[in-house]
């Protein structure tokens, strides 16, 4: 790397770790995490007949993540166009994308939770699997790994 790309990636890095900051803390709390701790649906006052539609509840440190996740420069609108380019269909492709991701692939990292944050919106299933697939937990340390190493390789704080 010439000085101007070294001087580049040490900005960016330093982007990256003050994005990562609000979200690191979920860290022990997306590790331990399941399905049933992240989400539970709603039956009260009648709501146990056929005609009825449960209501889906999450936990209030899941929601906390999530707006923290959807504020975060992290998220990719057109995270999709990865999912396509990469060919990604199933948690396990994703998951072996992010344990694999470098630096370079910062972009899929961003596209694979921006899917989850993003797409739970309109598909409140994607949280709870997102809590349960640990895609979560997956990306969050993932990224912390590659800024922390890469600060360490260059002995950069």
């Amino acid at each position: 790397m010439q000085d101007n790309d070294i001087e580049y990636m040490r900005q960016k890095m330093a982007e990256y770790r003050s994005g990562l900051e609000p979200l690191v803390r979920y860290l022990p709390w997306l590790e331990q995490a399941t399905e049933k701790t992240a989400s539970s649906l709603y039956k009260g006052n009648g709501l146990d007949t056929p005609q009825s539609l449960a209501v889906p509840v999450y936990d209030s440190t899941l929601m906390s993540f999530i707006k923290e996740a959807t504020n975060s420069t992290f998220m990719d609108r057109n995270y999709p166009y990865v999912y396509t380019r990469k060919s990604i269909k199933s948690p396990e492709d994703e998951r072996k994308l992010i344990e694999q991701a470098d630096y370079r692939n910062w972009d899929i990292l961003c596209g694979i939770l921006s899917k989850y944050v993003l797409g739970g919106r309109t598909r409140a299933v994607l949280w709870s699997q997102g809590v349960s697939e640990k895609i979560f937990f997956l990306c969050i340390s993932k990224m912390l790994q590659i800024v922390t190493e890469w600060n360490a390789e260059r002995n950069i704080r």
